[in-house]
């Protein structure tokens, strides 16, 4: 017969659909960054694949960012993450820092850093005396 029987062909009535990202076991979109690849014209044709390993690769990124601005966040006390925590993560990776170099991130602030020049000398006890009486000329 030509129905759709139990031939094994095609879907059955009462099967639910499975997104892609659910079948990759990602967070991320995987539809939505198809449709935005397809959308933006960075290629006349977009495999399958391709909007899967975007998607892993930016749910990488992401979960790797907020691990460390959750770090952050906890050393100074935090419960929650805000502009400067992410500065922090950021500027203590090393390859993160690599890669988002160029980027402003709006009220991160920069590192604490002072150029040891101009802090005080320490252990030197003649340099003290002799500091103290060429001011007071």
């Amino acid at each position: 017969m030509a129905g759709k029987g139990k031939s094994g062909k095609g879907k059955s009535a009462n099967t639910k659909q499975v997104s892609r990202s659910a079948k990759a076991g990602l967070q991320f979109p995987v539809g939505r960054i198809s449709r935005y690849l397809k959308e933006g014209k960075f290629a006349e044709r977009v495999g399958a694949g391709a909007p899967v390993y975007l998607a892993a690769v930016l749910e990488y990124l992401a979960a790797e960012l907020l691990e460390l601005a959750g770090n952050a966040a906890k050393d100074n006390k935090k419960t929650r993450i805000i502009p400067r925590h992410i500065q922090l993560a950021i500027k203590h990776d090393d390859e993160l820092n690599r890669f988002l170099d160029n980027a402003t991130i709006s009220d991160g602030g920069v590192l604490p850093h002072i150029n040891p020049l101009l802090l005080p000398e320490k252990g030197k006890k003649g340099d003290k005396d002799e500091h103290d009486a060429s001011q007071n000329v």
